[in-house]
This record gives C-alpha cells, structure tokens and sequence, in this order.
C-alpha cells in the first residue's frame, strides 16, 4: 500500500505518517518512510536520536550522489535517466520502529520537464518507490498545499489530508483536496487529528460533508502524544493511548479499503 500524508504544518501529519509506518512494520511488512518535508522530523517519530536524525542528508542535498547519477562529460547536460536501486539500498535507514526511512528534502521543481539534476534525482526515486518497488510506502509531505504541483503524491494509492478541527487547518485541507481532484491519487481521505471532544468531531465532520471530503475518521488529542512530544520519546504501536488506538482503526480500515475506494463519510 503506497499512502501520503499531507495537511497544514501543525496538524500532526508527522505523527499520522511516522504511526501508520509503524503500525504496518509491526504486522510484518517492510515499510519505507519518506521524508519530503523541508523541515524534516520523521526520524524522531520512528526512533532516531536528535543527534542521528540531525546527521540524516537529505537526497536533495547530497551533491557526491547527485552528481554521480545525473553529470556528463558536457557542460550544461544531465543524464536523467538512471537506476535508483541501489541509492534505496543504501540510503533506506533501519529505524528502531522496524521502518526504513529516507529522507528526501524538498522537490522545489515544478513538472517532469525541469532538468535540475537534485529534483530529478528525487523524482525518480519517488516514481520507483511508488510504481515500481513492492514494499509498503509511507511518504511523509510538505507541509502546504505546493507538493501536489510538484507531482510528487502521483500514482500513490492513497492521499491522506489532515486537519485539526481549526478553520484554517480545515480550509487548507480543502484546498489540498480540490487540487488532488487533477492529479494521480485516486482515493483522498480526510482525518481529523487532535481533536478534543465530540463538538470538535461533529465540526470537522460538518465541514468534510459541506465541501464534498470524505471523511475517514478522527483521531483524539491525546496527553500522552504531547508529552513525548516533548520529552523526544517515541510512542510504541502496541501502546494503549487513545491515538494509537484510533490509528490503528485508520490503518486496518485503509487496508481494507485501499483497492476498492470509500465512498461518502466513512466515520
């Protein structure tokens, strides 16, 4: 199952992507996690230390790599068309969460036509992740609602925008929505994240009904989310808090319906 996760920063798309990873890990699969955030925190949520996630290089960024797959002997011409196999195999780090994770930077290019050697490095990574490789994917993405320009949520399986129950976390979700309408992801589901109460719940729902979302469920603030937040702890899977629970109901409803599509509101 390829799965991307967007929203507006500070809705807790990180913690949706990095649990589900986990989640999905946990039963057996081998998941990749992709980072394609420009301020990435993926590590942390799978595991790594602050000093391992800061040593992390993003593909974007990785000039020994980038010019090793895209230089020519002519200045002003890239090769574009490579193998990404072995840059998977060797840049997809273990996590403690049983994950392997790349992160990629920000894909700034806009289309298949720009010949910037990072993004097209970064764009076919993607494209064999997606299309071509079977492993599970979890692909963690900007913030905002630019990435959909990009292309880079094309061909997944599932787009997930999340939104707290604030207005503006809500009208960007809407906007994420109404833009995946033109583009590769098929099925695009709202989850509600941090929501504190059944007014909250009824309110995100409302909004998902009145602009034509489907809604696939909603995710409960959670205390002890925030404070290892805080404390830089990693939440297990197997935890007993109310927002794994709830994301394990997410992740057992997508597998379920990942290849036959929801329709209407699904809560």
């Amino acid at each position: 199952m390829k799965i991307a996760v967007s929203g507006k920063g500070g809705v807790g798309k990180t913690f949706i992507a990095g649990t589900l990873a986990s989640i999905a890990a946990d039963k057996g699969h081998r998941v990749i996690a992709i980072d394609a955030d420009s301020s990435p925190n993926l590590a942390l949520t799978l595991g790594l230390t602050p000093d391992e996630a800061e040593r992390l290089l993003p593909i974007a960024k990785n000039t020994r790599l980038i010019n090793k797959k895209t230089k020519t002997d002519y200045p002003g011409v890239y090769n574009l068309t490579f193998t990404v196999q072995d840059i998977i195999e060797k840049y997809a780090l273990a996590t403690p969460a049983g994950v392997h994770l790349m992160v990629m930077g920000t894909v700034t290019s806009m289309g298949s036509g720009c010949t910037c050697q990072a993004n097209a490095l970064v764009r076919n990574i993607l494209r064999h992740l997606i299309v071509k490789q079977d492993d599970d994917l979890i692909l963690d993405l900007e913030a905002g609602v630019e990435h959909l320009g990009r292309g880079t949520a094309d061909h997944v399986d599932l787009l997930l925008i999340i939104s707290d129950a604030n207005l503006k976390s809500l009208r960007t979700a809407k906007k994420i929505h109404d833009l995946a309408e033109g583009f590769g992801p098929k099925n695009v589901y709202l989850i509600g994240n941090q929501i504190e109460g059944k007014e909250e719940e009824e309110l995100v729902a409302q909004f998902a009904e009145d602009h034509g979302i489907t809604l696939i469920g909603c995710v409960p603030f959670d205390e002890s989310v925030r404070h290892a937040d805080i404390r830089g702890e990693v939440i297990s899977p197997d935890s007993g808090g109310g927002a794994i629970k709830a994301v394990r109901q997410l992740y057992e409803k997508l597998v379920e319906n990942a290849h036959t599509g929801l329709k209407g509101d699904v809560t």
